[in-house]
């Protein structure tokens, strides 16, 4: 059975000084799941999320929350009578209160002995029990950051927005703490939404992911499918790593690339002569000194089990490999390579005059 629906974006738009930011976004969040706006600076993220929290009026669209309208053209819900919670990027915990003291701050109408069990709740939670009596400046930054969730998380919002949180940590605890935070918030079956631009941190916290780009959403979906199933070439480019190949269909239906010809689907309007391009992923590229494809390294790049090779496949054609980093390879030096292209990954050519859709297709 699906779950019920909880947020609901209708074609929302929002527009400072009459300039539209934001424009035409549709998605929707069922309970308990946890979404996530994901894309670079500028490109309307945070202004969609401020239009949810109440921060921000509509220009067009309609933004609905568990059956009720939270915002339309013309009417705004005041934000305190939304029921939505937030934790932000500088965790605003109040540096004169403590632990407890914080995340009983929302609870102030329940009776004492309510809050302090809601409090206590929490805190194991979060598993800062030990720390209740301390103060924010006592803290580590990922302890403030689950304080800071249990505070928004108290007074059992129906949803909760959390804008770039993890932007003040250290590169490697924001993706160790984004999935933590994921697991709390599935214990407590809370629906949340992400704003970073972190695809790593989305990647870890959420179910379902919106790839943003000079305000529209370019697509809505899960990681995996951002990856090995990007609508546009905005996503593939963003998403992970790749080079794009130019391809063009040959009259026995495959595709001549400048790695050879390759087997595979390709979109139903493609006529031989078709010109594509074609997404090549480093997973997509196999190190194998007994294969007699052999390409010469330009660049690599240490990544600790794996080094990053950038190959030369001709003279204006690139690609990358992954290698695990027990086999180094210097630059200069051929290595042999096996494509193991899983998923074919295809889009129009732009400087061909009617050309066929984007489109994606599994492997034969």
């Amino acid at each position: 059975m699906s779950k019920q629906r909880q947020l609901t974006l209708d074609t929302v738009s929002v527009a400072f000084d009459r300039n539209l930011v934001v424009r035409d976004i549709g998605l929707e969040l069922a309970g308990g799941e946890i979404g996530c706006l994901l894309g670079p600076s500028g490109c309307g993220k945070t202004t969609l999320l401020r239009a949810i929290a109440g921060f921000e009026p509509l220009a067009g669209g309609e933004i609905r929350l568990g059956g009720r309208t939270l915002s339309r053209s013309g009417f705004m819900l005041p934000p305190e009578r939304r029921r939505v919670g937030m934790v932000f990027q500088d965790f605003a915990l109040f540096p004169h209160l403590t632990v407890a003291q914080n995340i009983a701050f929302g609870l102030r109408r329940m009776d004492r002995a309510a809050r302090r069990a809601r409090v206590d709740e929490l805190l194991e939670l979060v598993s800062m029990q030990e720390r209740r009596n301390h103060y924010p400046h006592q803290l580590s930054g990922g302890q403030q950051q689950r304080v800071a969730l249990a505070r928004a998380i108290a007074p059992h919002p129906d949803i909760l927005l959390l804008d770039e949180p993890f932007s003040s940590l250290d590169t490697e605890l924001r993706e160790a703490l984004a999935g933590e935070i994921r697991q709390i918030l599935k214990r407590e079956g809370i629906t949340a939404i992400l704003v970073t631009h972190d695809q790593h941190e989305a990647f870890a916290m959420a179910d379902t992911i919106g790839v943003m780009t000079d305000g529209r959403l370019a697509q809505w979906d899960s990681g995996y499918n951002l990856y090995h199933q990007p609508r546009d070439p905005f996503v593939a480019d963003f998403i992970g790593q790749g080079v794009m190949l130019p391809a063009e269909l040959t009259g026995d239906g495959r595709l001549k690339t400048p790695l050879g010809l390759l087997d595979g689907r390709v979109p139903q309007h493609c006529e031989p002569g078709c010109r594509m391009q074609m997404l090549l992923r480093p997973d997509d590229v196999i190190h194998d000194d007994d294969s007699e494809l052999r390409f010469e390294v330009l660049a690599k790049a240490f990544r600790g089990a794996e080094y990053l090779y950038t190959l030369k496949i001709d003279d204006r054609h690139r690609m990358l490999c992954l290698v695990q980093s027990h086999h180094v390879h210097e630059i200069g030096e051929k290595i042999g390579v096996r494509l193991e292209v899983e998923h074919l990954v295809v889009f129009p050519d732009p400087t061909q005059y009617g050309a066929p859709r984007p489109d994606t297709q599994t492997r034969e």
